[in-house]
């Protein structure tokens, strides 16, 4: 039984996705999954365990930044055999073309944390990227639904309220598509691990048009990016 979810072996499937909230996680179980039980309440940072279509899916609430989401990501892993981690959540643009409600499906991530530099003692600017499988197939999945999606590259920082928007106006200039908080980490461990990994967001805000999704409106079009992940992950 691992630190922080406190499943008993067997009780999380080896599909899960990932929300960084943990009432989200929970509305995701009780709205797409059939037969849902929770498996952990640990800290408040709820999982569950159901069905979608047959197949076996958990959800498990991460938390906000990479090191809880390291956290979860690492027991998971390691300690549950998980094969399939699919982060869902909310991201701020930082492109003109890329708006609110707008889905994006992160190739690798960028991120101004030093976790990956002390992962590798300085000696190496390791670059997380999403699995191609799994990224493919929600690439045509999105493709043939309603709305807009984008597939390239997203950054994962560690600062929520920064000083200065020039690090972000930067990564706009080479292309980063939107700002979020976990993806990097969640890349580097399932590399580790030899898992499979994708990071599926929603546009909540766009930073430079200081421009958000009213909150009435959220559950609709997160409900739109949850359905392209479990429709990727039972493919």
């Amino acid at each position: 039984m691992s630190h922080h979810i406190g499943a008993e072996p067997g009780q999380i499937a080896e599909t899960v996705l990932m929300p960084g909230d943990p009432l989200r996680a929970k509305w995701i179980a009780e709205t797409f999954l059939e037969g849902a039980e929770c498996y952990s309440t640990v800290r408040n940072m709820f999982g569950f365990t159901g069905q979608y279509k047959g197949h076996r899916i958990s959800i498990q609430g991460s938390g906000m930044g990479m090191p809880s989401a390291s956290i979860y990501t690492h027991e998971l892993l390691a300690e549950y055999g998980v094969k399939t981690i699919v982060r869902v959540g909310s991201a701020g643009s930082i492109q003109d073309d890329v708006n609110v409600r707008d889905v994006v499906i992160g190739i690798g991530a960028a991120t101004d944390s030093s976790m990956n530099t002390n992962r590798f003692a300085g000696q190496l600017s390791y670059a997380p990227v999403a699995d191609y499988g799994l990224l493919s197939a929600a690439a045509e999945i999105a493709a043939g639904r309603e709305g807009t999606t984008h597939v390239g590259q997203i950054l994962s920082s560690d600062v929520f309220y920064g000083d200065s928007l020039d690090t972000y106006k930067k990564a706009a200039e080479y292309g980063v598509l939107a700002v979020e908080m976990e993806a990097a980490a969640l890349y580097t461990l399932a590399a580790k691990f030899k898992a499979r990994a994708l990071t599926i967001c929603t546009i909540s805000d766009h930073i430079f048009k200081n421009e958000a999704l009213p909150a009435d409106q959220r559950e609709r079009t997160f409900g739109d990016m949850v359905e392209i992940a479990l429709e990727a992950v039972t493919r």
